[in-house]
């Protein structure tokens, strides 16, 4: 076995027989259901058990009326303002809710009065129950009765169809695509900065226990930050296939447990009144049209093509950033002299991460989308985003290539600096001396 493959399968074994790594792989995968489960279980709990709030309201108008829900219970008082704010500071309300006389074209001046900030969630329920007394009035006003303005209004259901370049057609959705870009530039941002972050560790560790010293005397240093770079990403593939089959595994079984067949769910959204052969359930989520189209798209998915796209850019993104990691831990002698130089690492790829929520998915096909899933620093976040709403080859292509590059550039920059700063010690490093380090010949 070659140099570097010694050092691969060392980082290897230290990292995948440690307890940390075997809890992670298995549980993290059963972790992200338990916590959904738990906090839908939370979140009806909450609802069957909150307690009933009054909440107070002054009509001046004579205009409006609220009904009691299980949530809020509501009191008018046929008094002044200022006689309600004292009441209501000396109850137990929720909240009290002004409604002065106003003119319907221009509703003006209703306020409501809270002991602390109410939830967004709370706000929204109480402009929503005025709004729509409102409209009433003005309904009445013009009149118009709530009937006429029921037949007036038409909901459609637009499904999105996608045609390939060879007439290929397959039913899309925007939101299964929003989906798919969250998780797959997610994962990619998320791996890339942990097992970066691991390799700098390492190095930092091995140096300042001199550990190193003995190591590159019958390997070269360049060979060495190889093998690691290359070493901790083979953790990380296999940690994230691990992954892919687990969660495979779950979903397939809770499709089996509620009995939902891909094949007939298709056959039941082509034909509403053909249900033989179907379950119970499937019955069920197929009266939803909407949701039977979703499961579709689901299974339709090109799992394959994302998951190799992904692996890709996991591998490239990873090289990129892990050589510089390496040669940050080099070049320093503790975790917090490295702090200097890490926010110019990462920070390419934060803004990738982010430009991805503020251009990529918003406008996939963008200016500002397409140069954020070039550049090398931020393509492995960016690309993975819009090859969920579709990318062209050549764009896709081209990212590639970039990205090859990009990582052979950072290599052999990092290397040329891990040469020398792996054997450094008790020196003050700063950008200066790494330039030089990098120019230096010998």
């Amino acid at each position: 076995m070659s140099k570097i493959g010694l050092v691969i399968k060392r980082e290897f074994d230290s990292r995948v027989k440690k307890r940390s790594f075997l809890l992670a792989t298995i549980l993290i995968p059963l972790l992200f259901p338990a916590i959904i489960g738990g906090m839908i279980y939370f979140a009806i709990e909450e609802s069957k058990n909150a307690e009933q709030q009054k909440v107070y309201f002054i009509d001046e108008g004579d205009n409006f009326t609220f009904e009691n829900d299980k949530k809020y219970a509501f009191e008018k008082l046929n008094i002044s303002l200022e006689e309600a704010k004292t009441i209501f500071t000396e109850s137990e309300a929720y909240a009290l809710i002004y409604l002065p006389q106003i003119e319907l074209a221009k509703p003006e001046g209703i306020v409501m009065y809270a002991k602390k900030n109410p939830s967004l969630q709370a706000s929204s329920y109480f402009e929503n129950k005025i709004e729509s007394q409102i409209r009433d009035l003005k309904l009445t006003e013009s009149g118009i009765s709530e009937e006429e303005l029921e037949n007036l209004k038409t909901n459609i259901s637009l499904s999105t169809i996608n045609v390939s370049d060879d007439g290929e057609e397959k039913a899309s959705s925007a939101g299964v695509a929003y989906g798919i870009a969250y998780v797959f530039s997610f994962l990619v941002y998320m791996f890339v900065l942990i097992y970066g972050t691991q390799i700098m560790q390492g190095v930092i560790e091995e140096k300042s226990n001199k550990i190193v010293e003995i190591i590159v005397s019958s390997i070269k240093p360049f060979q060495l930050m190889l093998g690691k770079v290359v070493g901790v990403a083979s953790v990380g593939l296999l940690q994230f296939t691990i992954w892919v089959v687990l969660i495979f595994v779950l979903s397939s079984a809770v499709f089996s447990f509620f009995d939902l067949n891909p094949a007939d769910m298709q056959t039941a959204q082509q034909s509403m009144s053909g249900m033989n052969g179907t379950s119970q359930t499937q019955q069920m989520v197929m009266e939803n049209s909407k949701a039977g189209e979703i499961l579709n798209i689901v299974y339709d998915i090109p799992y394959a093509y994302y998951i190799s796209v992904f692996a890709f850019f996991f591998i490239s993104g990873y090289l990129l950033y892990g050589a510089l990691f390496a040669a940050v831990g080099s070049a320093v002698d503790n975790i917090s002299d490295a702090q200097q130089f890490t926010m110019p690492i990462t920070m390419p790829m934060i803004i990738g991460f982010l430009g991805t929520f503020m251009f990529v998915m918003p406008e996939p096909d963008g200016n500002v989308s397409f140069w954020l899933s070039i550049i090398p620093f931020t393509a492995p976040v960016a690309m993975m985003a819009r090859v969920a709403f579709g990318v062209p080859a050549w764009e896709l292509a081209l990212s590639m290539g970039l990205m090859i590059v990009g990582f052979l550039f950072t290599i052999w920059t990092a290397g040329r600096i891990y040469r020398i700063g792996i054997l450094m010690h008790g020196t003050k490093v700063n950008y200066k001396t790494l330039i030089k380090w990098v120019k230096t010949n010998s």
